[in-house]
C-alpha cells in the first residue's frame, strides 16, 4: 500500500518574495513516476525568473530544478531505477512528438505544460499544505524539498565518487553550458570562442571548451573572483567589460573575431556584441533567459549576408540527459571537468541567503543540501 510523503519545502508564495520553509505532503509515485529522497539541490537563475514571474508558473509553488538524491520508492512502470539507485533529476519531456522522434528532448513540444505548469499530465498537483494545494512538477520534480516526485523520463541513475549532494547541477545549468560547446556548437579543437558571463552555465562551457581545446577561450564577466576561476578552469583570457569596449577587446585577441560565441546574459546589448564579434562564418549560441519578457535585440540584417554569421538558439545544451550527464561524469572522474569547483554548498533553510550570494555573484553555483 502506497502513502503520502511529508516533506520539508522551499515554498515561493509570491513574485521577488523570499521562499517560505514550509511542512507539505506529497503524493505516492503513480505508475510512471518515482519518489527521490533529495539530497542536494542547485539554484538556478531560472528558478527565480519562475518565482518573479516572468515565466508563468502558478504559486504558491515548489520550484527547484536540479536535484540529486536517492530513489525511495518507484511506479510500477518504471524499470530504470529501483529504490537505492543515486540519481540526477533533468527536464521533463514527452518522448512521442517530433522533436522527441529526433532525440531532441530539450525542444519537445509539450515542454512548456511538463515543466511549468506547476501540476500533473492530468491536471493536478502532487503537493498540499494545511492551507490547500501548492504546485508541483517544476521541471517535472520541485526539488526545493526534502523529497520529490519525478517521472522516469527525467530521473538518470549516475555513478561518481562524488557526493551525490553536489550532482544536481548536472541536470540543468551544467549540461546547458557543457552541450551548447560540446554538442550545440561542436567546436573544433584550435578554434577561438568568446563566452559571454561566467555563472555556472559560463563556467560549464569554459571547462567545456578546454576539454575540447579551443584557443583562445576569452571570457567576459564582471565579477572578479569568477574571471579568476574562469583562467584556472581553462579561459585563456578573462575581460571585464567596465575597461572599456567589449568588441574591441575581443578582436585585440583575435584580429578577425572568434569563430564561436555564447551568450549566457539574456541582456540585448551584451548579444549584439556577441554576434558582433563573430569571425567571418562565425556562429553564436544564446542560452540566456531574457531579463523582461518580449525583449528584443537589434543587429544589422546586412551582417548575417556578407559575414555568413549564424545566430542559434540552445535549450539544455541539446543534451539527452541520460547519455550526457554520464559523459560528463566521466571527465569529472578523469579530471577533465572539475565542475564541483564552482559549488558552493547552504542548508535548505538557508535558500534566501543563497539567492542572495546568486543574485550579487558572490557564489558561481549554489547547493541547498537537504537536512
Amino acid at each position: 500500500m502506497t502513502t503520502d510523503t511529508a516533506v520539508l519545502a522551499a515554498v515561493a508564495r509570491e513574485p521577488n518574495g523570499p521562499f517560505s520553509l514550509e511542512h507539505l505532503t506529497l503524493a505516492a509515485p503513480e505508475a510512471d513516476e518515482v519518489l527521490v529522497r533529495v539530497a542536494g539541490v542547485g539554484v538556478c537563475h531560472t528558478d527565480l525568473v519562475a518565482r518573479d514571474q516572468i515565466i508563468p508558473v502558478p504559486l504558491p509553488a515548489v520550484l527547484g530544478h536540479e536535484g540529486a538524491g536517492v530513489v525511495e520508492r518507484v511506479g510500477r512502470n518504471v524499470t530504470a531505477v529501483q529504490p537505492g539507485d543515486r540519481v540526477v533529476l533533468s527536464f521533463l519531456y514527452c518522448e512521442s512528438c517530433r522533436p522527441c522522434s529526433e532525440h531532441a528532448y530539450p525542444y519537445c513540444d509539450h515542454f512548456g505544460v511538463l515543466n511549468f505548469s506547476g501540476r500533473r499530465s492530468d491536471g493536478r498537483t502532487a503537493l498540499r499544505s494545511e492551507a490547500g494545494p501548492v504546485h508541483s512538477h517544476f521541471f517535472g520534480q520541485s526539488s526545493f524539498a526534502t523529497f520529490a516526485l519525478a517521472h522516469r523520463r527525467n530521473v538518470v541513475k549516475v555513478e561518481s565518487e562524488l557526493p551525490i549532494e553536489l550532482l544536481g547541477p548536472l541536470g540543468c545549468g551544467v549540461q546547458t553550458g557543457a552541450g551548447a560547446v560540446l554538442r550545440s556548437l561542436d567546436c573544433q579543437p584550435g578554434s577561438s570562442i568568446a563566452i559571454f558571463g561566467a555563472g555556472a552555465v559560463g563556467m560549464s562551457a569554459v571547462m567545456a571548451a578546454k576539454v575540447r581545446r579551443c584557443n583562445p577561450v576569452i571570457v567576459i564577466e564582471p565579477v572578479a573572483a569568477r574571471r579568476t576561476l574562469a583562467l584556472e578552469l581553462g579561459a585563456t583570457h578573462a575581460v571585464d567589460p567596465a575597461e572599456g569596449d567589449v568588441g574591441e577587446a575581443i578582436r585585440r585577441i583575435v584580429r578577425d573575431g572568434v569563430r564561436y560565441s555564447l551568450d549566457l546574459s539574456g541582456v540585448p546589448s551584451v548579444i549584439e556584441t556577441a554576434i558582433t564579434s563573430l569571425a567571418k562564418r562565425g556562429v553564436c549560441a544564446l542560452t540566456g533567459s531574457p531579463q523582461k519578457p518580449g525583449e528584443t535585440f537589434a543587429i544589422r540584417s546586412g551582417l548575417f549576408v556578407t559575414m555568413g554569421a549564424k545566430v542559434v538558439g540552445v535549450m539544455e545544451g541539446d543534451s539527452d540527459p541520460h547519455e550526457f550527464i554520464p559523459e560528463l561524469l566521466a571527465l569529472q572522474a578523469a579530471g577533465s571537468f572539475p565542475f564541483e569547483r564552482m559549488i558552493r554548498t547552504y542548508q535548505l533553510s538557508e535558500i534566501n541567503e543563497a539567492v542572495a550570494d546568486h543574485k550579487s555573484g558572490k557564489v558561481v553555483k549554489p547547493v541547498l543540501v537537504m537536512p
